[in-house]
């Protein structure tokens, strides 16, 4: 998040860089309204120099002006880089539906509106799921025929990948289905001869190049024209469902630039996954759509419900798992998801899937990427192994996690950051050139998963599936590994170091890069190695204790895709911390519904030894790393703070900066909006008696000024400003009066100063505030941003509250 726009210094207008997380940090501003894109540097420095401001003048006013009878274009809506009112939207979105009840009884026209509201919702979640899948279907399509480009090309049709290429074939076997007259390798067409020493160099050069030209333009399309669509999405996705405002991060260039270098990101060989970024790309389709309807582009808490929804569709059709996606916004990247959402969600997450499904990309008319057909059942000894795997994904994700948040930090902080360009390219060859000669990190990590669930069959050709049969029995189970099988566990071996420590180094370029999958193959390699050990060991001890019962010569034993299966759970869940959703995640991603019990116990296992170590999943870590201005509602607020201890003005500062609900000009209030950084002010009856009347944005004050003197005849500098409900009369020879009641907000939330600080993180969390004012006997005291409160939760834990910026 290196875009050099985000530290623009310059800005005018109503984008005057006011911050909703700290209510007091914005530069000078001016009263140009014309300015409608909102650009806001966060990483300033507090300054708290202001004196209290009373505005003390002349009452004289022949004309009162309450010009806000009608709308006016801008009140009410929020800079970038801000925080939504939730309180104010809610309310906004309750008296529209109100007056479109009320109307809906007066006239058919009218009732046929309100019925068309009602069904608004629903029709933008099917067009939401249906753009959603398609677009994943794109991708999915895409992906596969540009990893396959990298080994060779088809003469049938070079737009066929290898798969499609050999289905086609009347020459094609079925021990031999990869290998067919049309698909031609790179050295078959250059040196005309497919094997030997000579045929190997080509083929591995061409597969660099190939990567090294996928990866070039991803990060060469990402830097020109959309840097938001870097990284997985799923962290500023989350910040944005908790109501911040990232103006473009969900536009349509970057759905367009996200899409396309997805493609050639995954294509590249990166270690990366499309299942996160299929996340982004859904939740762009979202509030694309949104504008569709005025009942959600004029109300952003509104918005945001689609967003929750689009989230789901966006991880059904990354997995093909419906009800996994609906989970997964629930548990992981909602902050708001009431009951009604629920259902949306569950009906964009259908028609999403849906619609991939009948693209059929797999070609396999499946949904599932990895579906498994295991036959034997687990036993109940098998759950020490399960819960060994959990303690693996655990360490993983916690030693992951921390490894990862370092070199970003050293990223961010050093020259590494200058030249994403060629970090992007080094990254590839290297990964090139280590995966190319190992034929379990030369195929894509979906070919790789796919591989490991695996059950083997009589007729499978794969090394893993390379067992000794005995000549008495055509059973498929207790068998002997044969020497392939033990050639293919040192190169699986090799590919778990490489892809631990590639994994670290890949998340977080400035690609498009998803965590799923390459979890999910750490997981499925460590569970394969030791589901492959356990079989071997039932099969020459059998005798054994621990398995004599129900590893007896010819019985149904150990099935080693299963303990993949549950190796890739764990490793995921100790990554991302997820425990529901990804259970039912993995067995819809598989079909495997009988094998939940072992994926819920590596699956909590994995959660307990991960948290034992770091509490952050990897998206908190990076919400953390980016200073982004994020409640987390899972995290306990145990310190015995009151909010007099964490409100400002601190002891011996200034007083706070205040407007008078009467006795104000227009100049005076301009003067105090261009000397202060303060983003509202709250309006109280009298500098001497501090009686709390109601808060005031400086948005808000901006705009209606600006249009007043616009609009209205007799607006000049020295009009009063009201901000009470009735208008003293006033002198006729007195300039034109503007009364500002109607842009107050005449409910602003307090809470007292002995408050304790657990109930205040409480309130903000649950109501989405973005700011609180601090009272006692009726006296305004104070106020506490959102801002204040994440500083101070990290001044508790020794942490340097200044990173709490938008970086």
């Amino acid at each position: 998040m290196d875009n050099p726009g985000y530290r623009r210094g310059s800005f005018n207008s109503m984008q005057s860089g006011t911050s909703d997380e700290d209510m007091v940090e914005i530069a000078g501003a001016t009263l140009d309204s014309s300015v409608t894109d909102d650009v806001l540097p966060l990483d300033r420095d507090v300054s708290r120099g202001h004196s209290t401001f009373n505005g003390e003048g002349l009452n004289g006013a022949s004309k009162m002006m309450d010009f806000l009878e009608e709308p006016i274009p801008g009140v009410g809506t929020y800079e970038d880089f801000n925080t939504i009112d939730w309180v104010r939207e809610k309310s906004k979105d309750r008296d529209r539906h109100r007056e479109i009840a009320n109307k809906s009884k007066e006239s058919t026209w009218a009732l046929l509106q309100s019925v068309s509201d009602a069904f608004s919702g629903w029709l933008l979640m099917l067009l939401i799921g249906l753009m959603a899948g398609s677009l994943a279907g794109l991708i999915d399509i895409s992906a596969h025929w540009m990893t396959d480009l990298k080994e060779g090309v088809c003469l049938s049709g070079f737009w066929f990948n290898h798969e499609h290429c050999c289905w086609t074939s009347n020459e094609t076997t079925f021990i031999e289905r990869d290998k067919c007259p049309q698909w031609r390798s790179w050295a078959e067409l250059i040196v005309g001869q497919p094997d030997g020493a000579f045929a190997y160099i080509v083929n591995y050069l061409m597969y660099v190049i190939w990567a090294l030209l996928f990866s070039f333009l991803a990060v060469s399309l990402v830097r020109s024209f959309a840097p938001y669509a870097c990284g997985s999405g799923i962290p500023e996705i989350k910040t944005i469902l908790s109501g911040f405002i990232i103006r473009g991060y969900l536009g349509k260039w970057t759905l367009v630039i996200k899409t396309i270098t997805l493609v050639l990101a995954v294509s590249s060989g990166l270690s990366l996954g499309k299942e996160g970024p299929l996340v982004h790309v859904a939740c762009c389709c979202g509030n694309i759509l949104c504008h569709l309807f005025t009942k959600y582009s004029k109300n952003e808490a509104k918005r945001r419900e689609v967003l929750s929804a689009a989230a789901a569709a966006g991880v059904s059709v990354a997995f093909g798992a419906p009800i996994g996606g609906v989970l997964f916004s629930l548990e992981e990247v909602s902050y708001y998801f009431p009951l009604k959402t629920l259902w949306r969600s569950f009906f964009a997450a259908l028609v999403a899937a849906f619609t991939l499904r009948s693209i059929n990309p797999f070609g396999n008319s499946r949904l599932v990427l990895f579906y498994v057909e295991f036959h034997a059942p687990w036993h109940l000894l098998e759950l020490i192994p399960f819960i060994m795997l959990g303690i693996f994904g655990g360490l993983w994700g916690a030693f992951f996690i921390r490894t990862n948040i370092a070199w970003c930090r050293r990223r961010k902080t050093t020259k590494l950051g200058r030249y994403p360009v060629l970090e992007v390219l080094v990254v590839t060859a290297i990964t090139a050139i280590i995966a190319f000669p190992n034929d379990y990190t030369r195929i894509s990590t979906s070919e790789l998963i796919s591989e490991l669930f695996n059950d083997c069959g009589l007729l499978d050709s794969s090394k893993l599936c390379d067992y000794i049969n005995d000549n008495t029995t055509k059973t498929t189970d207790d068998r002997a590994a044969g020497p392939n099988v033990y050639t293919a566990m040192w190169q699986l071996a090799l590919a778990l170091i490489f892809k631990i420590f590639i994994t670290i180094i890949t998340f977080g370029m400035k690609v498009p890069s998803g965590l799923f999958i390459p979890s999910l193959a750490v997981g499925a390699i460590a569970g394969r190695l030791l589901g492959i050990g356990m079989e071997q060991l039932a099969y020459y001890h059998h005798d054994w204790v621990i398995f004599k019962g129900w590893c007896s010569p010819g019985a149904d034993c150990i099935t080693p895709g299963l303990y993949a299966m549950v190796g890739a759970a764990a490793c995921l869940g100790g990554v991302t911390r997820m425990t529901v959703s990804l259970v039912v995640i993995m067995f819809e991603l598989t079909g495997g519904l009988e094998y939940i019990v072992p994926l819920m116990a590596a699956a909590m296992t994995s959660k307990w030894v991960a948290d034992a170590i770091g509490r952050e999943g990897i998206y908190d870590a990076h919400i953390r790393l980016n200073g982004y201005p994020f409640l987390e509602a899972k995290e306990e607020f145990t310190h015995k703070t009151l909010a007099m201890d964490v409100m400002r003005p601190r002891r011996n500062d200034p007083p706070l900066t205040v407007l008078t609900q009467d006795g104000l000009k227009v100049e005076d209030v301009e003067t105090l909006i261009s000397e202060t950084t303060y983003s509202g002010f709250p309006v109280v009856v009298s500098r001497e008696s501090q009686r709390l009347v109601g808060f005031v944005l400086k948005r808000d004050l901006v705009i209606s000024i600006e249009n007043a003197r616009k609009r209205q005849d007799g607006i000049v500098s020295s009009s009063d400003i009201y901000f009470t409900e009735h208008i003293p009369p006033q002198p006729p020879s007195s300039p034109a009066t503007l009364k500002l009641r109607k842009v107050m907000d005449l409910s602003p939330f307090t809470v007292t100063d002995h408050t304790a600080m657990e109930i205040v993180v409480d309130i903000f969390r649950k109501l989405g505030l973005r700011q609180c004012l601090v009272t006692h006997n009726g006296r305004l005291l104070g106020i506490i941003t959102k801002k204040d409160i994440l500083k101070h939760m990290a001044q508790v834990v020794n942490q340097d509250p200044d990173s709490i910026l938008f970086n």
